[in-house]
């Protein structure tokens, strides 16, 4: 870009702000934790708002986030999409999960009944997470062979 500088200023806003279209800003691994703790939690408690539970709401969210967050998450940082995942589960069940009794005990025992009771969705997330970054790991790979 050539010209004056407030002219330049104005040209990178036009192609670097908010018009610009194109890919989706990418996470760091940091990011990839938050926002998958966040909207973990989020979907957890609108599933114990609305159902009374956590039940396939929940599973199901936590499927799309897992699936937001292999997709989203920067190549430098592609192990964080199947790691975050299932930490926010498990805090999101540490919040919202069932317990009978108080006690650190009782958390640790409901914790892990609650973990192995929603075994299914807690895979199927991280496996879905897992795909996904490992095809855009080698989907990386083969285009920095082809340069």
């Amino acid at each position: 870009m050539s010209g004056p500088p407030v002219l330049r200023a104005r040209m990178a806003g036009r192609l670097y702000g908010r018009r610009r279209s194109g890919r989706p800003t990418r996470l760091t691994a940091v990011g990839t934790g938050v926002a998958a703790l966040a909207a973990t939690i989020t979907v957890a408690g609108l599933d114990r708002l609305v159902l009374g539970g956590l039940g396939p709401l929940f599973g199901i969210g936590f499927l799309l986030i897992c699936f937001q967050l292999a997709v989203r998450v920067r190549y430098a940082d592609l192990l964080a999409a199947p790691i975050s995942g299932p930490i926010a589960f498990a805090a999101a069940l540490l919040l919202f999960g069932p317990v009978t009794s108080s006690g650190v005990t009782a958390q640790v025992v409901a914790l892990a009944t609650n973990l192995a009771t929603r075994a299914g969705w807690l895979f199927s997330g991280t496996g879905l997470a897992a795909a996904i970054v490992l095809a855009r790991f080698v989907a990386q790979r083969r285009i920095h062979r082809a340069r």
